[in-house]
C-alpha cells in the first residue's frame, strides 16, 4: 500500500529533481548517531545492505554480488569503466543524452579506445545499428547503456539491447543511476554484468556513495585491469568479504541512512509499491502542466515516471531564471533542462514526494504565470 505521509509541516523545499532528492524525517534521523567503521554493527549493515542489493536486481547471490563505492553515482560509473575493460579493449557506449557521452568522455580520459553510438536526444538507440556495429568490431569488450536519460527522462530499452550483446557475446553495463528501484530490473533475463546506480535516487537514501552489482564471474576477470587504486572494483569487492571493512574511509552516516532507505522501500511495497506512487506523481504532473499550458518534450511512449522535459513556452514574458526562484521561493525546486539544441526545464516526480506535494507544486506553478503576467492555451491531454 502507498503511504499517505504529508510533507508539508516538517521537511526542507521539495525537490523535483532527478537528485539528491527529498528524503523521509526518518531517513534523515538515521544519521543521528556515529558509528565506527570497524564496529560489528556497522560491518553487519554493510553485508545486509549488499545482500538486499542483489535482491533488488532480482538475482542471488554467490553469482551476483554488490560492490559498494566511495562518492557519488559518477564514480561508480567510472569505477566500473576503468577496471573492467582490458588494455586492448573497446566500450562502445549508446548515447542519447548527457550520461552516455559522460561515459564517453571517462573513456577518452582513461585512454580506452571508445565508439560512440549517438542517437537524438529524444529517440531510442538504433537496435539495428548496435548489432551491425558489434558484428563488424571484433575487438569492442564491453557495451554501456544509459537506462533512464535523465537529459529527457527517456527510458531507454536494455532488455533489448542486452539480448544483442548477449547474441555477440559481449560484456553489458547499465547505468540505472535514475530507474534502480522504481522499474523492475532482472540482471540475468537481460544479460547485465555491470548494473550501477546510487544511494541518493529512488532508494531515497542521502549522497555518499555509489553502487555496483555485478555478474562476479565477469568481475573476477578484470584481475590487472584496474586503471585506478581508489576506483579498483575488484579490489573493493575483495576487501568487503575479507573483512567485511572498505579499503579507505566509509561513508558511514550515509549508510545509515541508506539502511534505513531500504527498510521504508521493502515497508511501500518494494519495487512495485514505489514505482506505483512515482507514476501517480508523474501523471498528475503531466496533466496538471498540459492544463497549464506546458508541452512535454518526448513523445508518451519514451518517457519514464522518473523525471519529465517540458519545453519552454512561447511567451515574451517566459524568463526561467525568475521562474525558478518564483517557484523556489513557494517551496518547489525544479530543474533546469541539460538539451543541447531545445530551451526546456524538467520536473522531477522521485524521493519522499506525494500527491499533495505534486498539487502544491501545480498550485506554485499557476500563481507564478499570475506573478510572471504568462497566459497559456491549454495543452491537449493525451
Amino acid at each position: 500500500m502507498s503511504p499517505t505521509f504529508s510533507s508539508t509541516d516538517w521537511k526542507d523545499k521539495s525537490l523535483f529533481t532527478p537528485g539528491p532528492l527529498t528524503t523521509s524525517r526518518t531517513v534523515k534521523q538515521a544519521m543521528l548517531r556515529d558509528l565506527g567503521s570497524r564496529d560489528t554493527e556497522f560491518i553487519d549493515i554493510v553485508r545486509s545492505i549488499r545482500r538486499r542489493l542483489v535482491q533488488l536486481a532480482s538475482v542471488q547471490e554467490p553469482e551476483y554480488t554488490a560492490v559498494l563505492m566511495q562518492g557519488s553515482g559518477t564514480f561508480g560509473v567510472e569505477a566500473v569503466i576503468s577496471s573492467t575493460l582490458p588494455p586492448d579493449g573497446k566500450l562502445l557506449v549508446l548515447v542519447n543524452g548527457a550520461y552516455g557521452q559522460r561515459m564517453v568522455k571517462m573513456a577518452s580520459i582513461l585512454k580506452i579506445p571508445v565508439i560512440a553510438l549517438t542517437s537524438p536526444e529524444d529517440q531510442v538507440p538504433d537496435l539495428d545499428q548496435l548489432g551491425d556495429l558489434l558484428a563488424q568490431e571484433n575487438q569492442v569488450h564491453m557495451v554501456a547503456a544509459v537506462h533512464c536519460e535523465t537529459t529527457t527522462g527517456i527510458l531507454n530499452p536494455i532488455d533489448e539491447i542486452g539480448q544483442i550483446v548477449k547474441k555477440y557475446n559481449r560484456v553489458y553495463c547499465v547505468d540505472a543511476m535514475s530507474s534502480f528501484a522504481a522499474y523492475p530490473i532482472d540482471m540475468q533475463a537481460y544479460n547485465i554484468d555491470y548494473l550501477v546506480s546510487s544511494a541518493n535516487k529512488c532508494i531515497e537514501g542521502v549522497p555518499g556513495f555509489s553502487f555496483a552489482i555485478c555478474r562476479r564471474a565477469a568481475l573476477e576477470a578484470t584481475r590487472g585491469w584496474a586503471r585506478s587504486l581508489s576506483l579498483d572494483l575488484l579490489a573493493q569487492l575483495e576487501g568487503l568479504e575479507r573483512d567485511g571493512q572498505f579499503r579507505f574511509t566509509p561513508p558511514t552516516h550515509a549508510m545509515l541512512a541508506f539502511n534505513q532507505a531500504l527498510l521504508e522501500l521493502e515497508q511501500e511495497g518494494g519495487i512495485n509499491g514505489r514505482a506505483a506512487r512515482y507514476q501517480r506523481n508523474y501523471l498528475v504532473t503531466l496533466h496538471g502542466m498540459q492544463e497549464l499550458g506546458f508541452q512535454p518534450y518526448l513523445d508518451a511512449s519514451h518517457r519514464s515516471c522518473i523525471i519529465t522535459t517540458f519545453r519552454y513556452p512561447d511567451h515574451s514574458n517566459f524568463d526561467f531564471r525568475r521562474f525558478y526562484e518564483l517557484l523556489s521561493e513557494k517551496g518547489c525546486v525544479i530543474y533546469p533542462g541539460k538539451l543541447t539544441h531545445e530551451d526546456c526545464f524538467r520536473i522531477g516526480h522521485i524521493g519522499r514526494l506525494c500527491l499533495p506535494d505534486v498539487e502544491h507544486l501545480l498550485m506554485a506553478v499557476r500563481q507564478t504565470l499570475v506573478e510572471m503576467q504568462i497566459e497559456l492555451k491549454p495543452i491537449p491531454m493525451e
